[in-house]
């Protein structure tokens, strides 16, 4: 049945744009794709029609009802016969209001996902934000992700643009395969779009308002040009990639630096992507819990360690299991650990079996295993560090989906009335899981 509803949505999908002809841009990367269609929505929302992905519809269920308009219908026979019914009044009547551009963010958990999306909705924008050994159980090796992912650029046209990570070799190299124009953005030299003078804006004293606490700050540069931009309430170098292919999509079309800039200020970060937020005891919580991989937890991590620490604070870092790494999990979690005890983190909580290889390696690379606890789940550890916990601490909490890491936020958050505007995973269909 599911794939018969699959073929449905997919005939629909591809006659709707048929028919309406919007402009596709389709994103995709081993991570960095909710964050950058985000961004790149909030830009271009301001001199376009744009509709993007809502949640996590980045498959061959969620894409097609993204071009349709509508939700899923679950379990309920008779909402999928009204998501079916929308898309046939499309093609019997004209929609006026239907979007001229459709952001499309595409995921690929198996070899042929990225190629059966862009055939049912080729791209005139290809964007790829990196590759890395993420969701990689399907996949052989390395090069199998690469093969999957170019797919998002290699199937443009000439009149097409390719939009590619500079920074990131295995994104980078795909250029030459590439028949569209090609756009770079990065922060080394030779990136089309480079940001430079990258900030981290943090303010550790717990009596200020989480608004006026943190934020991203960089320079915007672009062919001689350049721009003042801050992006609010998040931090790190993630959120500065996400504003980088964003403000390449908007030159693409035509914008000028200033006018991105102004945009990026009404960028929201996806939930659970380093949101900072107020905790319990006038602690700070960055809430990371969204999902994780090596490439990202490192990167989460390194923020932690280079944000300043109020009178006598400390750093924690919480982190979860690493899954669907296939042969990569143990190095993975390995070279995590390591790098905790590297940048002289003060304590790190870790939640299930595969994170105990974090703590191994935390303790091999000279972390005191003293300051290093584990859990087997999400609620122990939040209950553990409600008490261990002190004013002017600074939580790192981050882990895969299926740890259910935000149950720890949910734990130490100030505010824990407002978890279902704040934390990600506050669905019904999620809490009860």
């Amino acid at each position: 049945m599911k794939e018969f509803g699959q073929k449905i949505l997919r005939f629909f999908a591809m006659q709707i744009l048929d028919k309406y002809k919007p402009r596709v841009i389709g994103i995709t990367g081993s991570m960095g794709k909710s964050s950058s269609k985000e961004a790149t929505y909030a830009v271009l929302s301001t001199k376009f029609d744009v509709r993007r992905n809502i949640k996590n519809y980045n498959n061959e269920i969620g894409v097609p009802l993204t071009i349709i308009g509508e939700t899923s219908g679950s379990r309920s026979f008779m909402k999928w016969l009204k998501v079916f019914w929308k898309a046939f009044e499309l093609l019997i009547f004209r929609d006026k209001n239907y979007p001229e551009t459709l952001i499309l963010e595409m995921g690929a958990d198996r070899p042929g996902d990225i190629k059966y999306l862009t055939n049912m909705a080729p791209c005139s924008v290809g964007i790829l934000t990196t590759i890395a050994p993420v969701h990689v159980e399907f996949f052989k090796d390395i090069q199998g992700v690469i093969s999957e992912k170019k797919t998002i650029v290699t199937h443009l046209k000439k009149d097409d643009t390719a939009i590619l990570n500079h920074d990131d070799i295995n994104v980078w190299n795909i250029h030459e395969e590439v028949k569209a124009r090609v756009l770079s953005f990065g922060f080394e030299e030779g990136a089309d779009v480079r940001a430079i003078e990258i900030r981290n804006k943090f303010d550790p004293d717990p009596r200020r308002p989480e608004g006026a606490t943190a934020g991203t700050e960089f320079t915007l540069v672009y062919g001689g040009n350049t721009a003042a931009v801050t992006i609010p309430s998040v931090l790190g170098r993630a959120h500065v990639y996400a504003g980088l292919v964003a403000a390449t999509a908007g030159i693409h079309f035509g914008m000028n630096l200033e006018d991105i800039a102004n945009a990026l200020k009404n960028y929201a970060a996806p939930k659970g992507r380093m949101r900072i937020m107020k905790g319990i005891k006038r602690t700070w919580l960055f809430d990371d819990t969204y999902n994780a991989s090596p490439l990202a937890t490192l990167a989460a991590i390194n923020t932690l360690a280079e944000l300043t620490i109020y009178e006598s604070g400390r750093r924690w870092a919480v982190l979860g299991d690493m899954l669907e790494l296939g042969s990569f999990t143990e190095k993975g979690h390995m070279d995590v650990g390591k790098r905790v005890a590297e940048l002289g983190i003060d304590y790190l909580v870790t939640v299930g079996e595969r994170a105990k290889d974090i703590a191994k390696a935390a303790v091999e690379s000279g972390m005191d295993e003293d300051k290093i606890s584990y859990f087997n789940s999400s609620p122990e550890a939040g209950r553990y560090l409600q008490d261990k916990i002190r004013e002017n601490d600074i939580l790192l909490v981050k882990g895969s989906q299926s740890m259910r890491m935000e149950r720890i936020v949910k734990e130490l958050m100030a505010e824990p009335l407002k978890a279902g505007e704040t934390l990600c995973r506050q669905e019904v269909t999620w809490l009860k899981r």
